[in-house]
């Protein structure tokens, strides 16, 4: 790709606002940054200090000039940036239609063949700031649906019935590669994904296709590439446990581990990635939950679930539980306020709600809406997410359907190496 092609459009859209006292043209000058000082500053010192920048402050930088515009393909900085840069737990969200649907396009539902993909997009929040951001996902090719993260990279998988492709996609820098198929036909499988600088893992599990009409969750299937040079192309397969259903179709990865809920009754299974075997938790007062989740949190995994029972001596609340390092038990480390939960059960009506984490925070979304709510582990406080600006702008919103974003953890990286490392080994 030209390091200098202008025509490349920024992958983030920015909202401007400048106050009167911005635009003061007072004489008045500040000594520890005068321009004299600064202007000698070494080449590899302001390295160090843009590298740390969030992603759309660096975008907005790169129109200084020629040499910091290139600096996003400059191997040097690169590597300075993949050491010294500051982790960002933010989220990234996409709309859909239903729990198993295509996101939504913009311009598909006016006599189009859905595969219009000009103005396909996600939206980024940074819960630090409280701030919205929207990402293009132009490249993504069309019959292919959101599935997982890790690493800065998005896996996007096909939602045809049969052998199932797999995307990986950095909608920072828009590089893209795609995992040779499946070999198991499938329907809508759970997806685990785990990214480092170095290596990946894949998992697809469940939704085997037992016949044209019909599936069961029979098997999982792993795909892994390591720098070291050891791979298995979805050479690893294993039995998932009997009577399982993985309906949730997304699973957390805790060190080494991928893990998902299982339905009917309420249950945790695990897949140990060394060991190539899935096995069993019993979840916590699994009788009273509704609507519970996986998220994974600062390396631990959290259960996040609605108690409600009738004949409970405790009211009904929101609750947070850790699973202990036995890797059997289960401590509750929050439980939502009163006031609060009962603002949030009225907007959620029974509908349901989706958490996502990402270090000291937990999103939780409540299904057929895009409302939410933001808990921070850390100061342990609850406040709802601001409204994403950019859902009244996209097509999605005029269709005559309940817009509903699916959320993702997702760490947006200026650098994923591993997208060299698959093509050297899928090329």
């Amino acid at each position: 790709m030209d390091a200098f092609n202008t025509s490349m459009p920024l992958p983030f859209s920015y909202t401007f606002t400048i106050t009167s006292s911005s635009c003061n043209t007072s004489t008045h000058t500040n000594p520890w940054m005068d321009v004299r000082i600064w202007s000698k500053l070494p080449e590899r010192l302001l390295d160090r200090v843009i590298a740390f920048l969030p992603p759309p402050a660096f975008f907005r930088a790169r129109s200084v000039c020629k040499r910091w515009y290139g600096l996003l393909y400059c191997s040097s900085f690169l590597e300075l940036y993949m050491q010294i840069s500051p982790s960002h737990h933010w989220f990234l969200f996409l709309k859909h239609r239903t729990l198993k649907s295509y996101i939504c396009r913009a311009n598909t539902s006016s006599g189009g063949n859905g595969d219009n993909r000009t103005n396909c997009e996600g939206y980024l929040f940074d819960p630090c700031d409280a701030a919205w951001y929207r990402l293009s996902f132009n490249l993504v090719p069309s019959g292919f649906y959101p599935a997982s993260s890790s690493g800065g990279l998005v896996c996007w998988v096909s939602d045809e019935a049969g052998a199932k492709n797999l995307i990986l996609f950095n909608p920072l820098v828009d590089s893209l590669i795609q995992l040779p198929p499946t070999l198991r036909p499938r329907l809508f499988p759970s997806i685990g994904l785990t990214v480092s600088p170095t290596s990946v893992d894949v998992t697809v599990a469940g939704d085997d296709l037992i016949s044209p009409y019909a599936v069961k969750n029979l098997s999982t299937e792993s795909f892994h590439i390591d720098a070291g040079g050891f791979y298995s192309i979805w050479g690893t397969t294993s039995s998932l446990p009997r009577l399982c259903s993985l309906e949730s179709g997304r699973m957390v990865h805790v060190d080494g581990k991928f893990y998902c809920m299982n339905y009917n009754p309420f249950s945790v299974l695990a897949y140990d990635m060394a060991a190539n075997k899935w096995f069993k938790i019993q979840a916590p007062m699994r009788r009273f939950l509704r609507s519970p989740g996986l998220v994974e949190s600062r390396g631990k995994l959290i259960l996040v679930a609605a108690v409600e029972k009738s004949k409970l001596n405790v009211p009904k609340s929101l609750r947070l539980w850790g699973l202990q390092d036995c890797g059997t038990t289960w401590v509750e480390i929050e439980r939502m306020p009163l006031q609060l939960y009962m603002q949030f059960a009225e907007v959620e009506g029974g509908n349901g709600f989706d958490p996502v984490g990402h270090g000291e925070f937990i999103v939780i979304m409540i299904r057929g809406s895009d409302k939410g709510l933001l808990f921070d582990i850390c100061r342990k406080r609850w406040r709802w997410i601001p409204a994403c600006p950019y859902l009244g702008s996209s097509g999605c919103a005029n269709n005559g359907e309940d817009a509903e974003l699916r959320g993702l953890a997702y760490e947006p990286r200026l650098a994923t190496p591993v997208i060299g490392l698959l093509s050297c080994f899928t090329g």
